[in-house]
């Protein structure tokens, strides 16, 4: 019978302190615990594939910038010329 993956735990030691960092930063970024991050990493790197998509840290990023709003006006005119 398999075993529920809850049911596992591990004890890791000797983790080097940039790796700690990382993931650390992760888990505030995406507002998990340091644990569903080692999780997700741990299936990512084992299997190659995450648990789910998330984009928590991109979201809400947004800057208003007037000049790349000016751009973006511009490429979004219609040159009637071109539509006859």
């Amino acid at each position: 019978m398999r075993q529920q993956a809850r049911n596992i735990q591990y004890t890791v030691r000797g983790i080097p302190q940039e790796v700690d960092r990382a993931l650390r930063r992760k888990a505030a970024q995406r507002k998990l615990s340091l644990n569903q991050i080692i999780v997700e990493e741990l299936t990512a790197g084992t299997t190659g594939a995450r648990k789910r998509a998330d984009f928590h840290d991109v979201a809400g990023q947004w800057t208003a910038d007037p000049a790349f709003d000016e751009i973006i006006g511009t490429q979004r005119q219609i040159d009637q010329d071109k539509w006859k």
